[in-house]
């Protein structure tokens, strides 16, 4: 039987913990990325990126397993958020202002001919309105600051606020790079007051 990798459990970039900032250094990591704008609870933009990322993941999932050997669990949703006012997420919270990129992890042996084939199979039969727009691409975010939020979305901002003014700037560091968030909870499945979420912040300094 084909051992199937969680990178869930495996990366320590993916390890957080409620009421707790850690400072991590991320590797730089392949992600299947789509971008978009708008709010993403009103937004047709964004259930078509999500709409076309998927597929390609799980095509990407199966060719792994059946031409390599190598399973694992589909890594979870990911986003980068920015806005031209940052206090967009936090203060004012304005969903209209926010620019997006939708990611899910690719594993590092993926590669581009793979994902080329897995999109084409995606778009063999009634393939997603957006599928062209999905690409394999290097993120690198090297030192970061991370956090785990258990709850709703829309209980992020004080959250943040704590990272972004009290404990980057108290620590001798500077934020750079756009806001990541990664989804452990499907919407769909999980009450508002359990959803998991890391929050995370790159930044630039050596903490103190």
């Amino acid at each position: 039987m084909t051992e199937k990798t969680d990178f869930k459990k495996s990366l320590d970039s993916y390890q957080a913990k409620p009421g707790e900032f850690r400072v991590v250094d991320v590797p730089d990591m392949n992600f299947l990325m789509i971008d978009g704008h708008g709010d993403p609870n009103k937004s047709p933009d964004y259930a078509g990126a999500l709409g076309a990322l998927y597929p390609v993941a799980f095509k990407l999932k199966f060719a792994s397993k059946r031409e390599l050997g190598r399973d694992y669990v589909v890594p979870p949703l990911e986003g980068l958020w920015w806005a031209d006012d940052m206090d967009a997420f936090t203060s004012a919270r304005d969903k209209s202002q926010w620019h997006w990129t939708m990611m899910i992890l690719a594993p590092g042996w993926i590669n581009q001919e793979m994902f080329a084939a897995a999109v084409a199979q995606a778009g063999a039969k009634d393939g997603p309105a957006r599928l062209a727009d999905v690409r394999l691409a290097l993120l690198s975010e090297g030192r970061c600051v991370q956090t785990l939020h258990i709850g709703p979305f829309d209980d992020e901002a004080p959250l943040l606020a704590r990272m972004h003014h009290e404990y980057i700037p108290r620590h001798g560091l500077a934020m750079t790079g756009r806001h990541h968030e990664i989804y452990f909870s499907d919407p769909r499945r999980t009450a508002p007051e359990k959803m998991r979420t890391i929050l995370r912040q790159p930044v630039t300094g050596n903490a103190g």
